[in-house]
C-alpha cells in the first residue's frame, strides 16, 4: 500500500502571499483555511519561539484546519537550546498536553537542536524519545558538523532514532548555497540564518522529513529538486509517508515553487491534485 504525501511551508500566514495563495484583501483570521485548501502541512515555527500555543488558539487551529492536514511544530527553543533537553519534563509534558485537542492532525513534532549539540549529548536527547508518546511522530534535526561524517557519531544518532521510530529531519540547503549572494541581502541573511551541512539521505521511520531550502533562481532550485522526485516516489511506494517543506530565501516564491515540485512528482507518482490558489481564483472572476 503506497504512502501518501504532506506538502507544505514553512508558515501558513504571510502578507506577501496575498493575490496569489490568497485572495488580495484577505483577512489573517483567513489564512489557515485557505493555506489548508491546497497544502496538507506546515511547519509549526511559532513554537519554537513563542513557546505552548494558548488553549484558545488550538481550538481555533482545531476548527479551521481539515481532517487530512497535519501540524508538525517545533519544540520550544526554551527545551531545545536553553536547557538542551534536560529536566525538561514537566514543560514537555505541559507542551504536547497543549497540542492534545489536535492529536489527529498533528504530523511529525520536530526537536530542532543547537547547531554545538553533539554526539555527548545523546543521552539527552534518548531520555526524551523515551518519554514521547507513541501516538505521536517525532523527528529530529541536528545541526552539529559530527553527525554528517558517516562516522561513530552519525552511527549512534541513526540507531538511536532507528529504536524509537523517530524520523531524522533532512535540511536540503543545497540550491540556498549554489551562488555567493553577493549584494543581494535577502540571499545574505537566508544563508547566514541556515546552516551549511551536508545532505545525508535517510528515513529512520515512516514519515521522512525533508525541508528544502530553495533559491531566487527556480533552475537552481529544479536542478537540486530532480533527485527528490526519484526519492520521494520510492518512500511513498513503500508505503511511507515523507513530508516536503519548501522554503525559499524570503518565502514570497515559495507557494508557487511548492506547487511546480508537486506537478513534477506527479508525473512520476499518482497523487491528489492541487487546489487552485484563492487569489488566482478571484483574479480569474475578473
Amino acid at each position: 500500500m503506497s504512502g501518501r504525501l504532506h506538502l507544505g511551508l514553512a508558515m501558513w500566514a504571510n502578507a506577501d502571499w496575498r493575490g496569489t495563495l490568497y485572495g488580495r484583501y484577505a483577512e489573517p483570521s483567513d489564512s489557515l483555511p485557505d493555506y489548508a485548501s491546497v497544502f496538507s502541512c506546515v511547519e509549526g515555527n511559532t513554537t519554537f519561539y513563542s513557546g505552548a500555543p494558548r488553549e484558545d488558539v488550538v481550538a481555533t487551529w482545531a476548527r479551521q484546519a481539515p481532517e487530512h492536514f497535519r501540524f508538525c511544530f517545533k519544540l520550544p527553543s526554551r527545551l531545545t537550546h536553553d536547557k538542551r533537553l534536560v529536566g525538561i519534563e514537566a514543560e514537555l509534558d505541559h507542551f504536547l498536553e497543549r497540542l492534545a485537542p489536535l492529536h489527529d492532525r498533528l504530523g511529525p513534532t520536530m526537536i530542532q537542536l543547537p547547531r554545538d549539540f553533539g554526539s555527548d549529548e545523546l543521552p539527552m536527547l534518548e531520555a526524551v524519545l523515551k518519554r514521547w508518546p507513541t501516538t505521536l511522530p517525532c523527528a529530529v534535526e541536528v545541526r552539529h558538523s559530527e553527525f554528517f561524517h558517516k562516522g561513530t557519531a552519525e552511527q549512534s544518532l541513526n540507531r538511536l532514532l532507528i529504536t524509537h521510530h523517530a524520523d531524522r529531519v533532512m535540511l536540503d540547503a543545497r540550491a540556498l548555497f549554489a551562488t555567493p549572494a553577493g549584494d543581494d541581502i535577502r540571499l545574505q541573511q537566508a544563508q547566514r540564518e541556515k546552516p551549511r551541512r551536508p545532505l545525508h539521505v535517510l528515513s529512520t521511520a515512516m514519515q521522512p522529513v525533508v525541508r528544502f531550502i530553495g533559491h531566487f533562481d527556480d533552475a537552481i532550485n529544479h536542478a537540486r529538486f530532480t533527485p527528490w522526485v526519484e526519492q520521494l516516489a520510492l518512500w511513498m511506494e513503500q508505503g511511507k509517508s515523507p513530508v516536503l517543506f519548501v522554503h525559499t530565501p524570503d518565502n514570497q516564491a515559495a507557494p508557487l515553487l511548492a506547487r511546480a515540485f508537486h506537478a513534477r512528482l506527479a508525473e512520476r507518482i499518482v497523487l491528489p491534485g492541487l487546489s487552485e490558489f484563492a487569489g488566482e481564483r478571484q483574479a480569474s472572476l475578473f
